[in-house]
């Protein structure tokens, strides 16, 4: 029986003193892929991805899982990545696509390569002056300050054109800067999951009353969502338009914008939910992907 790892963090693992508000989704997860990989000969052992390297001996392949705290330990986490890659065992994604993935600026990439992006500023830290300057170059009332390398919406900013911050207000973080979009509460974003490059299951995610973010830690919501061809065409275009080879996983976050079609968010790659509940065979087909890279090797 082969083992896989599933890389989980200090606050996702169920023997963590105090778990993260969000941390039952790592046991969605866990629940939806046991029997599934059991089934494939697969030995699913969850552990933490700052566990010591010798922790990781007899692992043939690492999915990257629930790191959920990697952002403030980015550098770290990708060093640990390709320290496994060494020892001979297969990360999913690979390093080369977490080292991509990992700043938001690969949004510039998609975009020069064809695709509808989010309108997008990036800046190295943003003051007063830089959130003026984008209300004018967006010529709307309200923007989303996010950082360059984070998740779960950590330290997110919506802030209207009439309530600006303090004078001395910075955000803090390499950041990016981009207009609110009425459509993440109207229709919700639209989030394609692809397992070896095959569209598994699509999902519409609603923000809580009285807030605009999706997660499920801000009162978030989500719902199966059965996609249009053209939106699935859409989301599959990105997962083509990516620098290598076909990834483990992708999901794809898209918002559709004032001419109606659809723009990406984000393309994650490194540790995103994939919202086993939406998608009852999700187990198989990851486990089904895993053994045949396992069996090539």
């Amino acid at each position: 029986m082969s083992t896989i790892g599933f890389l989980a963090c200090e606050t996702t693992m169920p023997s963590a003193g105090e778990r993260r508000g969000d941390a039952f989704e790592h046991d969605l997860m866990i629940a939806a892929l046991e029997p599934a990989f059991a089934a494939e000969g697969l030995d699913l052992q969850v552990i933490d991805w700052e566990a010591p390297l010798e922790a990781f001996d007899g692992f043939e392949l690492v999915m990257l899982g629930t790191a959920w705290n990697y952002q403030d330990k980015a550098e770290a986490f990708l060093a640990r990545l390709e320290a496994l890659a060494a020892r001979g065992i297969t990360v999913c994604n690979s390093p080369e696509a977490v080292h991509w993935n990992a700043t938001k600026t690969y949004l510039r990439e998609l975009a020069e390569g064809g695709a509808a992006t989010v309108p997008t500023l990036c800046r190295s830290d943003v003051a007063r002056a830089e959130l003026e300057e984008a209300f004018d170059h967006f010529d709307c009332d309200r923007l989303v300050v996010k950082r360059q390398v984070g998740a779960g919406a950590l330290d997110q900013e919506l802030i209207d054109r009439n309530a600006l911050p303090p004078r001395d207000w910075r955000f803090g973080h390499r950041a990016m800067i981009q207009p609110f979009l009425p459509a993440i509460r109207d229709e919700g974003e639209l989030s394609f999951i692809f397992i070896d490059g095959e569209l598994s299951h699509a999902l519409r995610k609603l923000p809580g009353k009285g807030d605009y973010r999706i997660q499920s830690l801000y009162g978030g919501t989500e719902s199966v969502h059965a996609p249009a061809s053209d939106e699935a065409a859409a989301a599959r275009a990105i997962v083509e338009a990516l620098p290598f080879d076909r990834p483990l996983y992708a999901r794809i976050d898209m918002l559709r914008g004032e001419s109606g079609a659809l723009m990406v968010m984000e393309a994650e790659l490194i540790e995103p939910y994939l919202y086993p509940e939406q998608g009852p065979d999700l187990g198989d087909r990851l486990a089904r992907a895993i053994a045949t890279r396992v069996s090539s090797k």
